[in-house]
């Protein structure tokens, strides 16, 4: 009997003790995860990171707490995008979040369940992410659309900052080309331009297209928001343009603090805080579904006055009163 009683408040012991860890535990098994597919790397998104975190915070979601963030970069290697997408599926994130369009791609191959969180995109519904903006249907929803828009501006900026231009060159890739052709030519022709379309599949190309953009004399240079390696590639482009004595337009701004002329565009800030709260959303029971995919809403006007100066030419006030940051 003595040694059933010692057993006994062994066993209750252990008991008492393990209970405790096995709480600890299950707490922290259902701390949800948020996991990032990026295609780039880490550093040049740092400070969009953290605006994406205190969005969050300011939802009641902290990091280490009550989320736990699982990021993955393919450092530009985008073979390694479906093992990765693979990889958050199994941990079984509570959502996803890309921000290029080959990520999103593949994060739709690997999961019709978890919900999506796009950023950037071009066109969701053109590119098949969604059915609608304003009904996505599936598991996908996020922040993208108004190319057409945009495009059309980015044209009418570059004229405006050196208005004697009379011949454009238009980087783009083919695809791009075929959808946008149409209303590009319809504006450069209402701004007496002539546009020089350069048509490029890889960053292997680039060299060459700047080679006839030189060949054929352009004046300025328009680069379209087509292709991921365009933005992988923003420093080569925007010394490619500057070596060319080519005024170009992009449309992020890390392309003009890369040192190209101006940039135009969606403020990432502002796009990754409005992923954050469609993510919050969706931690508190929000279906993707339901949630209209988000156009962009607040532009930045970026100049570059250290590149204008290398190609000897000078920005009208009245652009860069236009300007929300001059760099000098």
């Amino acid at each position: 009997m003595r040694l059933s009683a010692v057993g006994l408040i062994v066993t209750l012991t252990l008991s008492l003790l393990v209970a405790p860890l096995a709480a600890d535990a299950q707490r922290v098994a259902k701390v949800p995860q948020i996991g990032f597919l990026l295609l780039g790397y880490p550093r040049p998104i740092s400070q969009y990171w953290e605006v994406f975190r205190q969005s969050l915070r300011e939802m009641g979601y902290v990091d280490g707490h009550n989320i736990d963030f699982v990021q993955r970069y393919t450092e530009l290697q985008a073979e390694r995008l479906p093992a990765l997408a693979a990889e958050l599926v199994r941990l079984n994130v509570a959502v996803i979040v890309v921000f290029d369009t080959p990520a999103i791609h593949v994060a739709i191959q690997a999961t019709t369940t978890i919900p999506i969180v796009m950023m950037t995109v071009g066109d969701p519904v053109e590119e098949r992410f969604v059915e609608s903006l304003a009904h996505p249907s599936g598991n996908v929803t996020g922040v993208g659309g108004l190319v057409v828009e945009l495009n059309t501006k980015l044209l009418e900026l570059l004229k405006e900052a050196v208005p004697g231009v009379t011949r454009m060159a238009v980087l783009v890739t083919p695809t791009c080309l075929a959808r946008f052709r149409t209303e590009l030519e319809a504006v450069a022709q209402a701004l007496r331009v002539q546009l020089q379309f350069l048509e490029v599949r890889g960053a292997d190309e680039f060299e060459s297209a700047f080679n006839a953009a030189t060949r054929e004399s352009a004046g300025a240079l328009l680069v379209l928001p087509c292709d991921a390696f365009f933005g992988l590639n923003q420093r080569r482009i925007a010394a490619l343009a500057v070596k060319s004595w080519l005024p170009a337009i992009f449309w992020q701004r890390p392309f003009a603090e890369a040192g190209g002329l101006m940039s135009y565009g969606p403020s990432l800030a502002d796009n990754w805080r409005r992923a954050a709260v469609l993510v919050g959303k969706i931690l508190k029971g929000a279906k993707p579904a339901d949630l209209p995919v988000e156009q962009p809403m607040k532009f930045e006007l970026v100049i570059n006055l250290k590149t204008a100066q290398a190609l000897g030419i000078t920005i009208p006030p009245t652009l860069l009163f236009q300007a929300d940051e001059v760099i000098r």
